[in-house]
């Protein structure tokens, strides 16, 4: 197999491999960060306010805060809502872990729910049934991307009067109706790792309509600093010692100028990325739909998706084991595949800590024991689709064939 990757005019990536995810960097996001590097200006600048500004713009938001990570901003935003130990928070069984890993990080509990097996977000009915007197908050995930049920969880955490912490990390440009995602919770958190819609490389985004905790959040995540003394440094005309002058214990969860450049840059072809990775997804979905062993995304009328990742599961025929076989045969065939996600309180830390066990989540253990992300990224042709989705079925009859061998032996 020979293939090549055209990144751009002037920046190519050749390789025999069809890798799960490639970023989409062009000549305007290389001129950007190489501009920034020219400023001198490298942390807390115009930049970082500017990228600040075009985020919560399209989150229908008044504040964005720009973090080193989403995992920081999880953080922070569980901080400024006052959250430690001896608190309880809702958070889903199947999702990427930094959704637990958060509430640890302040001493609070984390509590699971099980997913819904067409959406795989949260199902409502047993996040109600997990509220107590010492339920602090919900985080609730959009996982892969997919708002289904947002606005009830919104509405469910309203009548409680439960803080919703939306985690959007996987979902920037999607919607719900006529509603972006990153405008349901109190608070949401936008992600921007290299396989994401847009990348910043590492970094991360608050975004609220509330003014004191995004101050907060700001404060936080440089060291505690007031946020009127935040540029102190490079200021000659702040009073002396002020960037010295901190309010509260705080982080280094600062996203510097280069960074914010870039997403500055990536957010201006939002868009354009979002119309690549549904064309992908919808050449995934007209050629696998098809095959009755292939479960593929369930998308609800009024969800518009933006695509992180594509995720297909395998029949209830298929073993855990049958699927980590397909998997080694893909990548053995120099095609990206993965199982997305674990089930998080099945994990060693969390199954030892709180005595979790096989069978307390059914639908996320039976969901996760069959998913396979197959290569998602803008400039995946429909050449190396069609070939990805062969090798995909021929590596499921391969492994079908192999265990009736085996088990007429």
């Amino acid at each position: 197999m020979s293939r090549t990757f055209t990144l751009s005019r002037t920046h190519r990536r050749v390789s025999n491999e069809i890798p799960l995810s490639y970023p989409d960097i062009d000549d305007t996001d290389v001129r950007g960060v190489i501009e920034t590097l020219r400023s001198g200006r490298l942390s807390l600048g115009p930049r970082l306010e500017e990228f600040e500004r075009l985020v919560a713009k399209r989150s229908e938001r008044t504040h964005g805060v720009g973090v080193s990570s989403g995992t920081a901003g999880l953080h922070l935003a569980l901080l400024a809502l006052g959250i430690g130990p001896d608190d309880e928070v809702i958070t889903p069984a199947f999702s990427f872990i930094a959704s637990a890993n958060c509430i640890h990080y302040v001493g609070a509990t984390p509590v699971f729910v099980d997913c819904d097996p067409r959406s795989l977000n949260m199902t409502l009915r047993e996040i109600e049934r997990k509220i107590t007197d010492k339920t602090k908050a919900i985080i609730g995930v959009e996982v892969f991307g997919n708002p289904a049920h947002m606005l009830e969880l919104s509405q469910l955490a309203n009548r409680y009067e439960i803080p919703l912490i939306e985690d959007a990390c996987e979902g920037l440009g999607g919607r719900l109706g006529r509603d972006p995602i990153g405008k349901f919770g109190r608070v949401a958190i936008f992600g921007f790792y290299p396989n994401k819609q847009i990348t910043t490389g590492e970094g991360g985004m608050i975004v609220t309509d509330d003014d004191n905790l995004a101050n907060q959040c700001r404060s936080l995540r440089n060291q505690g600093r007031a946020v009127e003394n935040q540029s102190d440094v490079d200021n000659p005309e702040a009073e002396l010692g002020t960037w010295f002058s901190h309010t509260c214990i705080g982080y280094n969860y600062r996203l510097s100028e280069l960074h914010a450049s870039l997403g500055i840059t990536q957010m201006n072809r939002l868009d354009e990325l979002i119309e690549q990775r549904q064309r992908v997804a919808e050449t995934y979905t007209r050629r696998l739909s098809g095959n009755p062993d292939i479960i593929v995304p369930t998308i609800e009328p009024d969800v518009f998706m933006s695509w992180f990742v594509y995720v297909i599961r395998l029949s209830d025929r298929f073993t855990e084991d049958d699927r980590n076989t397909i998997i080694e045969g893909l990548r053995r065939h120099e095609v990206g595949a993965a199982a997305y996600f674990p089930p998080i309180p099945l994990l060693p830390a969390y199954r030892e800590k709180f005595n979790h066990k096989p069978g307390d989540f059914p639908v996320a253990e039976s969901v996760a024991e069959r998913t396979i992300a197959l290569p998602m990224f803008t400039r995946l042709t429909d050449r190396e689709i069609d070939l990805v989705c062969q090798t995909l079925e021929l590596m499921m009859q391969r492994q079908t064939f192999t265990r009736s061998a085996v088990g007429e032996g």
